[in-house]
Order: C-alpha cells, then structure tokens, then sequence
C-alpha cells in the first residue's frame, strides 16, 4: 500500500505531534514526573522531564494543548521538584540543588543508585526556565512559576560541583561522593555551563568556562573542519534552547565561525560518512544517516556475509571515529533539521516512503534501527528498537519548532539568567550585542 505523500509542512506538523504525545502519556499527572522510556516499570529521568517542560510551551503555540493544561502540568512539576527531599540521603531526590538521574515515576525518589546528575540537571533547569518567560501573565498561577523556576536555580550550588577543581565534574553520589570524571572536550555540556556561569547566587568563574574549552578537538574530516564531538545529539541539545548563530565565544572567534555553523558541519560529516560507508552496513546513505547516543541490538556478535559484527546495546554511537554497528535513530537526524534542512527533509521522505518507519506507532519513529542486524520478520528497517525515549521525542517536538518559526530561540533571549552566562563566557555579537 502506498502511503500518500504529504507537503513538507505537513510531514513536519505529524512529526511533532507524533513525538509532542509521549509527553502527553508517558508523564505522572501527579508530579510531573517523564518516564525515560516506554518499557514497563521504567522510572523517570529528569531529562525527559525538562524536555517536557519545554514541549508544553510548544504544545500550546501549535494548539495541542491548551494554555490552562500546559499552566497546570508545569505547576505541578515544578511544585514537586522544590517540594521533593533535598538532601545527602541516599534516597532523596536532589542534593544541592542538582537532582538525580532517574527517579521513581510514583515516589520520585532516586533508583538504580544514579548519580546526581549536573548536565541533565540543566536539562531540567532550561525547561523550567523556559516556562518562566512563557508564562509572563499577572495572575496568581503564572506568578507562581515563576517564583518556583526562580527559587529552583538560585538553589543550584555549581561552585560545589567543581569539587574544588577548574571544570565541572558529571555528578556526585552519597556513597562514593563526586564522580572521576569532568566535563572534557565539546559536548552538551555547552548548556551547562551557560545555566552555571549565570546563576545569580553560586556561579561558576569565566575561568572555569575557559579550562573547559581549552580541552577542545579541532578536527577536519570529509573536507570540513570543525569543533569535533562524535554523537550527533551533542551538537544539538544545547540549540534547543540557545540561538547560537551568529555569535561568538573566544574560541569561535579564532575559528571565524559560531556554534551554529559548527552543527551544521556536524551535521554534513554524518552525511558523508554514511555516503563513504567504511565498514559497509546495510542502507547507510546520502538520505539514511544519524548516528549518536542510542538504543541498539546488542550486546551480541554475529558472522555476517563472513565478516564479524559487533553490536552493541545502549552507547555513544559517533562519526567518523566510532563506535559504529549500524545503528541509526531518526530523532538524531531530525534535531538536526535547523542546521541542514537541505539534507535532513530528504531523509524524513526516506523514512517515511521508503522505510515506512513511522508505521502506526503513536510517538511517531521508533529511536533506532539497524538493517545490518539480522531479522526475521524480514522487514526494510531490519532490528527497530521497541522503545520510545523521552530525551529523543523532546528534540523532535523542540527542533522541529526552531526551524519553523525560531519559536525557542526568540523565548530564551528574554531570560536574563541565560544572557548572563553567555556573556560572562565571553560570547558576543548578533542578537546578544542588542539585549543591555
């Protein structure tokens, strides 16, 4: 049967719908709380949450949801993170204004002994901050989110997330303490730094920016050159909620190009990797790329074609260095949309027309695929992961929206906290040198 073919507008409004009604059905209605993912008794992750935050501003502009809806889900959420136990027990919810990685949909208390998460408590932060600006009306309720996402980042203590060093470290837990490890290289962690540079009560020095991008990769790779991260979606997640282009921090002043430029090379060397296809996987192509942080069919190896593959389970999948089994996720490909659509709207055709990927799933594409692993049910897209994931459903609804109407990027220029960071980093020019 041959699926009709939609305009592009209408390709993308389906898209984000699609991937808009996770957040709808996979959330706690009585603290706000996102599951990571559709599998069964699967907790939240904070994350998805903030994500979702952010999606139900969205939601309200494209008329999925109603403002009143979107008021009363953000309350609640933000009610139950200020309101949750704070605290160096080993089953609390946050510590120091950061929060846990995974937290149990109904209680909300930590799991799996997580790790206090800085990054995706940041995640958390944006969209939170994001409901502070949208909701600007003089009325009890909008008041109110404002006073809790307010009271909610001035708690943030960043400079204790140093652990006494120049950089931020990844987390914390009560029984070992900090994690080994520091943000090093370019990452998503450029957001990060713009939520702690710009605290108002513990923000961290310029100089801790600074011993940050000073672990920087330039590389060059297909003919382009370029601030290096292998998985797709650490070029991305900061975008959502940062308008990158056209300004400029030290190190991309040198370089003579922004961090929207340098996406959207990332965006082409995924392309071309596919195109060149080193290890020679199954339907790697000028329209079927998107490598990044993902779902797969392992961990098992399999002789293919006399050639052993190794595949693996959840990992961070990147271009061109590795690792790689094959494994695609659309979500990462469509985020990418605001930087490349000349190269990206022809994939969401080969997805749909070609692969029949969308199928009848209510979120929309599954979160990855991989046509090398062998599959009995003979399908085109050969494994397909089972699974939705909220931290990849949020970037379909947000990026999708960037590139329509610039809708985020207009929002978060009006939140002083997030100027304050980019400029106490150093950034200038553009939309940053007209905002006093």
């Amino acid at each position: 049967m041959t699926t009709p073919k939609l305009t592009t507008e209408q390709e993308l409004e389906k898209l984000q719908q699609d991937a808009f009604h996770y957040f709808l059905h996979e959330a706690n209605p009585h603290n706000g709380l996102v599951a990571d993912k559709t599998a069964p008794n699967w907790p939240a992750s904070i994350a998805a949450t903030g994500v979702a935050l952010t999606a139900y501003i969205v939601a309200v502009e494209r008329g999925l949801m109603t403002r009143a809806a979107a008021l009363e889900r953000t309350l609640i959420t933000l009610r139950f993170f200020w309101n949750s136990p704070q605290g160096p027990e080993p089953d609390a919810t946050g510590y120091k204004g950061f929060y846990y990685h995974f937290l149990d949909m109904q209680s909300g208390r930590r799991v799996w002994q997580c790790e206090l998460s800085t990054v995706d408590s940041a995640f958390l932060l944006a969209g939170a901050l994001a409901t502070a600006i949208y909701f600007n009306a003089d009325n009890n309720n909008e008041r109110e989110v404002r006073t809790l996402v307010d009271m909610l980042y001035r708690r943030v203590d960043w400079q204790w997330a140093q652990n006494q060093g120049a950089t931020l470290t990844h987390g914390w837990k009560p029984e070992s303490g900090f994690l080994p490890y520091r943000w090093e290289g370019y990452d998503e962690a450029l957001l990060l730094y713009m939520l702690a540079l710009g605290s108002p009560t513990h923000p961290l020095p310029a100089s801790s920016y600074t011993a940050w991008a000073s672990t920087y990769e330039w590389k060059s790779c297909y003919g382009y050159e370029y601030l290096y991260i292998g998985p797709l979606f650490a070029h991305q997640l900061s975008h959502i909620w940062i308008d990158f282009k056209g300004i400029q921090d030290a190190f991309m002043r040198e370089k003579n190009i922004d961090y929207f430029e340098n996406s959207r090379r990332a965006t082409y060397v995924q392309q071309q990797y596919a195109i060149d296809n080193p290890l020679q996987f199954v339907g790697y192509s000028h329209c079927n790329w998107g490598i990044t942080a993902s779902d797969g069919p392992g961990p098992d190896t399999v002789k293919i074609n006399g050639i052993q593959r190794q595949f693996f389970d959840y990992i961070g999948r990147g271009v061109p260095y590795g690792p790689d089994d094959g494994t695609i996720a659309p979500w990462a490909t469509i985020a990418s949309l605001p930087f490349a659509p000349e190269i990206v709207l022809p994939v969401i055709d080969h997805y749909i027309y070609k692969l029949k990927l969308r199928g009848d799933h209510r979120y929309g594409f599954k979160a990855t695929f991989n046509q090398t692993f062998p599959n009995q049910d003979c399908n085109a897209c050969g494994w397909i992961s089972p699974w939705h994931f909220g931290i990849n459903q949020g970037p379909i609804t947000l990026m999708i929206e960037n590139f329509r109407t610039g809708f985020l990027w207009k929002l978060m220029r009006n939140c002083t906290y997030m100027v304050a960071g980019l400029k106490r980093a150093g950034f200038t020019g553009g939309w940053l040198d007209k905002i006093p």
